[in-house]
């Protein structure tokens, strides 16, 4: 397992930045750094169950999904995966299982520090590592153009 770690200064109040981050419909433009068409279903409170999928060319969708351990708004937010979903069926022994991902938003004089760590099985290390580059990129640009 790696440990990964993405920080960006956005030049927005901390809510606003949150609000572009999790908010369904800004939530599915950054994402296309993973995958287009990329979405979520559920809510981001506290002991929700949250699923972050992706369309498959069947129709089926495939991706991750997990339970929200902390959420302090405006703050920070954390996901524990329970596993992976694979063409609609969900998967609870995969190797998503228990790896952990947060975002931090701390804000000074109106610039917001967003921070995003996450675990990855080792195999998948690299091509997070060029998804969330491209994806903070993205989250920072939606951010500061509204």
């Amino acid at each position: 397992m790696e440990s990964l770690r993405f920080s960006v200064d956005v030049d927005a109040p901390a809510q606003h930045v949150w609000n572009v981050m999790l908010d369904l419909d800004t939530y599915r433009e950054w994402t296309g750094a993973f995958h287009e068409g990329s979405t979520y279903e559920g809510s981001w409170n506290e002991g929700d169950e949250i699923r972050f999928l992706g369309p498959n060319d069947d129709g089926t969708a495939s991706g991750l999904f997990g339970t929200i351990v902390e959420n302090r708004a405006h703050e920070f937010v954390s996901i524990r995966y329970l596993g992976d979903i694979e063409n609609d069926v969900e998967n609870r022994a995969g190797p998503a299982v228990g790896l952990h991902e947060s975002y931090s938003f701390s804000e000074t004089d109106g610039v917001t520090t967003l921070v995003v760590e996450l675990e990855v099985p080792d195999e998948w290390a690299d091509d997070m590592r060029g998804m969330w580059a491209e994806a903070i990129v993205t989250i920072k640009r939606l951010a500061e153009q509204a």
